[in-house]
């Protein structure tokens, strides 16, 4: 069996195998860290400190959703880490963007270091209309420049989404793509060209 499922499940059964009355949910919540932390290493690119959530990530983990201002303050705190480009080009190559946008490859620990990931789009939307299946999860992304137009305001709204969605939404499910360094600057540059560019077959039939 997969050593990524057998580690949760291994946790799932130690902890349920405490007796409730026998320990406080901080004690437990201390031992379910310890499990993961004695349960994985370092491997390759993959590392353990992946398994740790940040700040706003625990609030938005919480039963209770984080409340208006909280959102706010997250949000604000995030837009602080968008990296605009500093040459003011915000579009590459439409077909490199397709191919990026395909593909789910990478962040395992059987890749090297330096390789380019996929960005793994089609797992949440709609790209394309040559597509017979595709993601619920996120909106459809379908005639996006079509629609949308290529203003100022929307150009840049979409490299501020596509680097760190939690800008704009403190508890998205969207990765934080250039933040988190899962693409590189230039791959977000051809994501841009294939949602804006007539040519691309998010926008032409």
């Amino acid at each position: 069996m997969n050593r990524i499922l057998i580690a949760p499940l291994a946790l799932a059964v130690a902890v349920l195998s405490i007796p409730a009355h026998a320990t406080s949910p901080e004690e437990l919540d201390i031992r379910a860290r310890q499990m993961m932390k004695d349960s994985f290493k370092d491997h390759g690119i993959a590392k353990t400190y992946r398994m740790l959530q940040l700040d706003f990530q625990q609030a938005c983990s919480q039963a209770k959703p984080p409340s208006a201002d909280v959102m706010k303050q997250i949000e604000a705190e995030q837009m602080k880490t968008i990296k605009w480009p500093a040459d003011g080009k915000y579009f590459g190559d439409w077909k490199e963007g397709e191919k990026i946008a395909i593909s789910g490859r990478g962040l395992t620990w059987t890749d090297k270091a330096g390789a380019e990931n996929g960005g793994g789009c089609y797992n949440c939307h709609q790209l394309s209309h040559h597509e017979i299946s595709y993601g619920t999860i996120g909106p459809s992304l379908l005639e996006y420049g079509k629609v949308r137009g290529n203003s100022d305001e929307i150009v840049k709204y979409t490299w501020g989404k596509l680097w760190n969605a939690k800008a704009y939404n403190a508890c998205s499910n969207m990765p934080r793509n250039g933040d988190a360094g899962i693409l590189t600057e230039d791959q977000i540059r051809h994501l841009m060209a294939y949602l804006f560019d007539p040519a691309s077959p998010v926008n032409k039939r």
